[in-house]
């Protein structure tokens, strides 16, 4: 299996001169690790002539504790006893006063390829913040868990612009960390002083299961790549009343309501004919969340072909199939949602509300993807020059 050295590896253990005789804060979560399970702030703090000074967590805190939308208060890293400013609550991107006596921010997060992941929109406010205050960024890349050659759904429309997509991106980007930090920067005028430390031994077409790099769950419900895999679609029900499988041990692969029927709803998906997956119909009890304690009725999400699963359009589909089961029961999710307190969660997902409309019309989801083509391709096109990786 190929050897990928996250950029976190490369900058401790062949660009450490980078940071020396720097004070540095952390911005890492608890993904932030070596092959060996070694974590970013000991690392850092093991280099000579390194200071590291102060920590940043985005969603879920520094070692993941927090579910979705809980806001995250300041603590002390109970590991390197180092105070630990949070970057999802009452503030979102670093002050002036948190970059005080800090030479360089270190960046190290695992994303998962989708728009809607927070930790991106966490990283291009604290790139801004520290334009604005002086201090450079390093970011630390990592895969891709969904690989970086197929891009998939549409371009965000700005004026639907919110933290789940502070700027244009498809659903499925299609880049790492690090490229989207250089493409942000640029076209989007952050003005931070950025430097990318690359991953070595990573290629476009590698999925995580390629890499050889031990996974962590980025978030609570992040638990396995097949997650990630699904995610850029399954996040799509966050905005609905349908469970996503929070509350359950397959989060975004188990997927129903307590008014649908499991196998009614199986066929109806299987039916579509979408590529790379298969649906199972399947009964499940949320301990939290949407449903907690209620049985739901619903599927579970198999890939069967990595390579040509589309989880986007796979999303919009479990939508309108639930819909046109239930369409007394279903229902769009009410704001507040993600700081977001007037448009529709399912909106701000999707970053227009074209495609809830065509779903409400009865719009079949194949022909809501064909008028987002077009855009994917100048996506591709406008993204090139930011790439790292063959």
């Amino acid at each position: 299996m190929p050897r990928v050295e996250s950029g976190l590896e490369v900058l401790v253990r062949r660009r450490a001169a980078l940071l020396r005789g720097r004070r540095v804060a952390l911005l890492v979560h608890q993904a932030s690790v070596d092959r060996h399970l070694a974590h970013a702030s000991a690392l850092l703090d093991g280099l000579p002539r390194v200071r590291l000074v102060r920590l940043f967590a985005p969603e879920h805190g520094l070692w993941g504790a927090a579910q979705d939308h809980t806001p995250v208060g300041a603590a002390r890293d109970p590991a390197s006893g180092l105070a630990v400013w949070s970057l999802y609550g009452a503030r979102r991107a670093p002050t002036r006063t948190m970059l005080r006596g800090v030479d360089t921010l270190v960046v190290d997060l695992q994303d998962v390829g989708a728009r809607y992941y927070t930790f991106v929109w966490t990283l291009a406010l604290a790139m801004r913040a520290c334009a604005r205050a002086g201090v450079p960024v390093v970011v630390c890349d990592r895969p891709n868990p969904l690989g970086g050659v197929r891009v998939e759904g549409n371009v965000a429309d700005p004026a639907f612009a919110s933290f789940v997509g502070l700027y244009p991106l498809p659903a499925r980007h299609g880049l790492t960390l690090g490229e989207l930090a250089r493409y942000l920067n640029e076209t989007h005028g952050l003005g931070c002083a950025l430097r990318v430390v690359p991953m070595r031994g990573w290629r476009r077409a590698m999925l995580w299961e390629d890499t050889g790099l031990p996974w962590v769950a980025p978030s609570p419900n992040m638990p396995t790549p097949d997650t990630a895999r699904v995610y850029p679609g399954g996040c799509l029900l966050e905005g609905t009343n349908l469970s996503e499988g929070r509350g359950t041990t397959r989060p975004f692969e188990w997927v129903g309501a307590p008014w649908l029927d499991a196998h009614r709803y199986a066929e109806a998906l299987e039916a579509e004919r979408l590529p790379g997956v298969r649906f199972r119909p399947v009964r499940f009890r949320p301990t939290f969340h949407k449903w907690a304690g209620r049985l739901c009725g619903g599927v579970q999400i198999h890939v069967t072909d990595r390579e040509r699963f589309l989880p986007f359009l796979t999303g919009l589909v479990l939508l309108a199939a639930a819909r046109r089961l239930a369409p007394g029961r279903f229902a769009w999710r009410r704001p507040p949602y993600e700081y977001e307190r007037r448009r529709l969660p399912i909106d701000i997902l999707c970053g227009t509300d074209a495609i809830r409309r065509g779903l409400e019309r009865g719009a079949p989801p194949r022909a809501l993807a064909a008028a987002w083509r077009r855009d994917l391709v100048r996506w591709t096109r406008a993204r090139a020059p930011y790439l790292l990786y063959r």
